[in-house]
């Protein structure tokens, strides 16, 4: 017990160092009628009567939430999911879908649109967007039915392609990714903070990059899914517009390009990360006792091989000691009918090298949302795989069912949506307890 209450004390430490508030607040500060925003590497000032807020994604509501706090008078439009309020202050809340768009994303990111039309030409648009903003902020591109967009998102789940495959394939066919947002503000400046959750913080990936440029093509999308071999499977309209990009059709032109005269009027910047989330959970590990041990490699590829190597990359643990690994895995569902996230399966996944030794492990979401279930991840121990059964093991790998066979154990970690999201934080603690 005083392990499993040091792994999740580890993982709060985490995902508390990237609370939305908390960052936005670092960034953002009032000077008399004027808003300064740190990009990292300049202030810019806006006066407050020529500044329009609009964002997207999980954390979006937080982060909106801070800068109402910051300066009251300013108005705009943000797009969650789920339950939140309805406004912080003059910023609106509207409810989109996650995590396939459906009608209430496209009728959401209408609004918005509408709403940012209406504003003076003089004014400044900040962007908040964080992961989740993909499926939220979301319209079509020309000539591609809704349906037929809706379709396309439960492939791209189903078929396992990782984060940088689905965001090209996604910017190419919606008319507010791929810098889409920044081409219907012009001629307006947009200033972007964003909280990244994906591998290696690329602002063109985190949210689809709705405001600034991006580098992927037609043809990198069209090759990454006739790796996957899912062409076939695409709704008719969507295939036939990836085809026509490849071919360098007028009818589908290719998203803003870095360098480009419209990228010039994007400035963005990058409020908070996984690597960040990692560095407050290896300081609470080192406070309660534990050398601590940072894989420098990010969790990525399929859940079940990714946690099947971290369990047997552990080796022996002679004092206490604490793995900390970060990153995002995918599942390949295929016709699977269980129900379970990446955090879960990587768990189970990690139970047969953990069995008999003396190394405990919790996977979670930093969002506290793994898959379509309740639990934010998962734990295992060296008895997990004892307690369960192999075979039983076996069935939930085989049918992507982790979140059965772990509710049966007890063994799932249910936090509720954390109001952030970085990713995934893996803790493995080997030896003697450190509390």
């Amino acid at each position: 017990m005083h392990r499993r209450a040091d792994l999740e004390a580890i993982y709060r430490a985490g995902v508390e160092a990237v609370d939305p508030k908390r960052l936005i607040g670092e960034r953002v500060r009032r000077e008399g009628s004027r808003l300064a925003i740190d990009l990292g590497d300049r202030w810019v000032r806006v006066p407050l009567k020529r500044l329009w807020v609009a964002g997207a994604g999980k954390a979006a509501p937080a982060m909106a939430a801070a800068v109402a706090a910051i300066a009251p008078e300013v108005s705009g439009v943000v797009i969650a999911a789920g339950r939140a309020a309805r406004a912080h202050g003059r910023i609106e809340i509207l409810r989109g879908s996650h995590p396939v768009p459906d009608a209430r994303s496209f009728e959401a990111t209408g609004r918005l649109l509408a709403r940012l039309r209406r504003r003076p030409r003089q004014d400044t648009l900040l962007f908040l967007v964080s992961g989740g903003a993909s499926a939220l902020l979301a319209r079509p591109a020309r000539g591609i039915p809704p349906a037929e967009k809706m379709r396309l998102g439960r492939l791209l789940l189903r078929c396992g392609a990782d984060i940088g495959l689905t965001n090209a394939v996604r910017k190419h066919v919606s008319s507010v990714k791929g810098g889409g947002l920044l081409l219907a503000a012009a001629p307006r400046t947009v200033l972007t903070l964003a909280l990244s959750d994906v591998i290696g913080d690329p602002l063109p990936t985190i949210g689809s990059g709705p405001t600034v440029a991006d580098p992927s093509t037609y043809g990198e999308a069209w090759a990454g899914l006739e790796g996957l071999g899912v062409l076939g499977d695409l709704p008719p309209s969507v295939r036939r517009r990836l085809r026509a990009g490849v071919e360098g059709l007028a009818s589908a032109p290719e998203t803003v390009k870095p360098g480009s005269r419209e990228a010039r009027r994007a400035l963005a910047c990058v409020v908070g990360s996984n690597r960040l989330a990692l560095r407050a959970a290896a300081r609470e590990a080192r406070d309660r006792g534990y050398r601590v041990r940072l894989r420098r490699a990010p969790l990525s590829g399929e859940a079940s091989v990714a946690g099947a190597a971290l369990a047997a990359s552990l080796g022996r643990a002679d004092a206490p000691i604490c793995v900390l690994a970060g990153g995002e895995t995918t599942v390949q569902v295929g016709s699977a009918r269980g129900r379970g996230g990446r955090s879960q399966e990587l768990a189970v996944a990690a139970m047969a090298g953990l069995e008999g030794g003396d190394w405990s492990l919790l996977a979670a979401g930093t969002d506290g949302i793994d898959g379509q279930t309740p639990a934010a991840g998962g734990f295992a121990d060296g008895r997990s795989r004892g307690r369960a059964g192999a075979t039983a093991v076996a069935r939930a790998l085989r049918e992507h069912d982790s979140h059965a066979l772990l509710s049966t154990l007890g063994d799932t970690l249910v936090t509720g949506p954390t109001g952030t999201n970085v990713m995934d934080l893996v803790i493995a603690l080997g030896g003697k307890c450190g509390s």
